[in-house]
């Protein structure tokens, strides 16, 4: 029971570096804020499916992103919230289809994102807001997550159990 609870707060705090780290590459690169978002590190969303331990991994990962990134408070504090609905979420599809994985992380993001963009930053107009975030959340999570599922499915074994 110990050697499970020490396991599971290594792959959280592993998975919360990985996204910290994937996120400063994408700002550095001009896709982790603003209108359009693309931050590779959202492809870790559906790491819920394959480990509960990846919950509060993405959600420090993603606070502590929003923080050093420079991101406004309101950021800070429910972008974070959009991820850890995204997180809680995808954990409690994981027994349903791999093909869910992504879409928790896609819809809370795509419904909070916009109106933090447009309190937190002034950027309008909202609606351009709820097509440019979710098109980066579909690339970021869509795409990129299921590349990422797919390709550690073959590993789950050995990573996550």
């Amino acid at each position: 029971m110990k050697d499970q609870r020490i396991k599971l707060i290594c792959q959280g705090g592993i998975i919360a570096a990985l996204y910290l780290a994937l996120t400063l590459l994408a700002n550095a690169l001009g896709l982790a804020n603003y209108a359009v978002q693309v931050r590779f590190s959202e492809s870790l969303t559906i790491l819920p499916y394959f480990t509960p331990a990846a919950v509060p991994g993405l959600f420090v990962g993603c606070l502590l992103s929003n923080i050093l990134t420079g991101c406004a408070l309101p950021d800070i504090i429910f972008g974070s919230l959009a991820t850890l609905i995204g997180a809680v979420s995808t954990y409690m599809l994981r027994n349903k289809s791999k093909w869910l994985a992504p879409l928790p992380a896609i819809v809370s993001n795509a419904i909070i994102v916009p109106f933090v963009l447009l309190y937190a930053y002034g950027i309008e107009p909202l609606w351009f807001s709820f097509v440019t975030v979710t098109l980066g959340e579909l690339i970021s999570c869509g795409v990129l997550g299921m590349l990422l599922l797919n390709a550690l499915k073959k590993y789950d074994s050995v990573l996550f159990k």
